[in-house]
């Protein structure tokens, strides 16, 4: 009996299309990030890049077909919301990276664009530790979401030449 289930099961798991991601297909052999090399960004970003694809990061941009160019990358801290007596209950953070990725003459290859997350979080003064360690957590997370996003968005093929 116990051999049918695991047959049933295996037969069900197999037919189901379930199939691992693979690596992504970039429309770039190679490519050179422009950034702040001691962004936590623009690290992941390679990171993403090297362990993703097959496309080969390269170190000179004239050696690149393409050039993704970190134009910037913001963090906001904004009061939402206020108790009645004037003290901060919740807390808005807004990460912005804006980008553009161009052949290294000056054609772009895709359109300017940026990616911008928010998240609330709530905030207590007697809470001070845990809630900015709440907030670092917040901004890695919205850091890598972001780079997954950049990193989506460079699989779409080039625009028309």
């Amino acid at each position: 009996m116990r051999i049918l289930f695991v047959a049933v099961l295996s037969l069900m798991l197999a037919s189901c299309g379930f199939h691992l991601r693979g690596q992504a297909t970039l429309p770039f052999e190679t490519l050179y990030i422009d950034g702040n090399r001691d962004s936590p960004f623009v690290n992941e970003l390679k990171r993403a890049v090297r362990s993703g694809s097959a496309t080969k990061l390269v170190d000179n941009p004239s050696e690149a077909q393409g050039i993704v160019q970190i134009v910037g990358e913001t963090r906001q801290k904004v009061i939402l919301t206020l108790s009645g007596g004037g003290r901060v209950r919740e807390y808005k953070l807004l990460y912005n990276i804006a980008y553009r990725v161009h052949d290294g003459k000056g054609k772009d290859l895709r359109p300017q664009g940026e990616i911008s997350l928010k998240r609330e979080v709530s905030y207590d003064d007697t809470q001070l530790l845990a809630k900015e360690s709440e907030e670092a957590l917040l901004y890695r997370d919205m850091q890598s979401d972001a780079v997954q996003q950049l990193f989506r968005r460079l699989q779409v093929p080039k625009l028309n030449q």
